[in-house]
């Protein structure tokens, strides 16, 4: 079905509840009365609303559905070409994943500014903000994480407070990642992996030019974690295989 023709019949289906609506307060009308005629009114403005915001956040998951689309469309490398012509790419495929992103980028921020309430425009935020970050846009990328750990709560807003952080050292902003891995390594919270957290600690500490904190922080990892994934490779780290390098 097209878009235009979902559009029409939500249309249709608003246009058929108000009829209902308007029929049931002309056959409740001493109902309606007793109630108070403004009782009535804020009902059928709540009832709007409420229907409004659902159709809404149908229009948003249908534009980040959209947006997704294309932000997971295949890599694929053109067919070599027939001598002097140029190569074609296959529709719905991206040479390059730089070509992928550059071209889902403007969609996802076109969710997320359109719909910055919703889940959707939650989501299409944090994804804007990882692209932003492989192309290296750096500070818009550093708003856009700001704005998703203002906006959500839970798993997403811990991954946007961490995926904030790396964007920090990427940008060599040592500093302040490693004030936000810190405080994410000290909440007590359920949705915090904390090893994964203390492993990109020690490697922004490592990164910065701290070695000593570094191994104290690898070492925690192996102390705290001792079922982790990562203790394998922070333990290498904490024995000293290139933790000072």
């Amino acid at each position: 079905m097209k878009r235009t023709q979902r559009r029409q019949l939500k249309v249709n289906e608003f246009a058929e509840w108000l009829l209902k609506t308007k029929a049931w307060f002309e056959a409740n009308q001493k109902l309606v009365s007793y109630a108070g005629v403004g009782v009535a009114v804020a009902a059928v403005a709540l009832l709007a609303f409420l229907w409004y915001r659902q159709m809404g956040a149908g229009r948003a998951a249908t534009a980040l559905a959209e947006a997704m689309s294309v932000a997971e469309a295949p890599i694929v490398a053109p067919p070599a070409p027939e001598p002097g012509k140029f190569p074609v790419q296959q529709p719905g495929t991206f040479p390059t994943e730089r070509a992928r992103l550059e071209a889902a980028l403007p969609k996802l921020l076109a969710v997320a500014d359109g719909y910055p309430g919703s889940n959707a425009g939650v989501m299409a935020a944090y994804r804007a903000a990882s692209a932003l970050v492989a192309l290296g846009r750096l500070p818009e990328a550093i708003d856009r994480y700001k704005q998703v750990a203002e906006r959500s709560t839970g798993v997403q807003r811990t991954m946007a407070r961490m995926g904030l952080a790396e964007a920090h050292v990427v940008a060599g902003q040592f500093d302040q990642a490693i004030a936000a891995f810190t405080e994410l390594s000290a909440a007590n919270d359920d949705d915090v992996p904390g090893d994964g957290v203390l492993m990109q600690l020690a490697r922004a500490y490592k990164l910065s030019g701290r070695a000593e904190d570094a191994k104290k922080t690898f070492k925690r990892v192996v102390v705290e974690f001792p079922q982790s994934p990562y203790v394998s490779a922070a333990r290498r780290e904490a024995e000293g295989e290139g933790a000072g390098s």
